[in-house]
């Protein structure tokens, strides 16, 4: 008996090209996003002197972590737009919306004690400076500075590099 629905087969949605349609293509970002991860945390690895790629994802997950602690929601989601998918994952994991947001901290303690929170070992200054050009090599640089431009004077000024 011959289904009705031909867009349909046994195996799965049938794609609309051999339809005579239009095959929508994966994107770039999510077809090398592993690749393209596993390059960051290497990048990282190698600019901070870290012995493994474990370490790297920590501390740049408490940096992505803690910048987060101090934006507001819409900053935080355009940040993370120009982010490649699997570190807009990390930025975005675990993120409790509605917690209140915190201002910057002026000096280099109160950046230590948060990051103490995140249970990075390095010193915080030293940690997002490598995180913060670590990202620009791995991003586009124009939509990030675009970004960056928009949001507070401390919000720039932690991810200066």
């Amino acid at each position: 008996m011959r289904r009705r629905n031909r867009w349909r087969s046994e195996r799965g949605v049938r794609s609309s090209a051999r339809q005579g349609g239009f095959a929508m293509p994966i994107p770039r970002d999510y077809v090398f996003a592993t690749p393209d991860f596993e390059r960051f945390l290497g990048d990282l690895e190698e600019t901070s002197l870290l012995a493994s790629h474990s370490n790297a994802y920590a501390e740049a997950r408490a940096v992505f972590h803690v910048f987060r602690r101090h934006a507001t929601p819409a900053q935080a989601l355009a940040f993370a737009a120009v982010l490649p998918p699997l570190l807009k994952a990390m930025f975005l994991e675990d993120w409790d919306i509605e917690a209140p947001i915190a201002a910057f901290p002026d000096d280099d303690a109160g950046l230590a004690a948060e990051f103490a929170t995140e249970q990075v070992v390095r010193d915080a200054a030293a940690a997002i400076a490598d995180v913060a050009a670590t990202l620009r090599r791995h991003v586009d640089r124009v939509a990030l500075d675009r970004v960056l431009a928009a949001l507070p004077e401390g919000a720039r000024a932690y991810w200066r590099a």
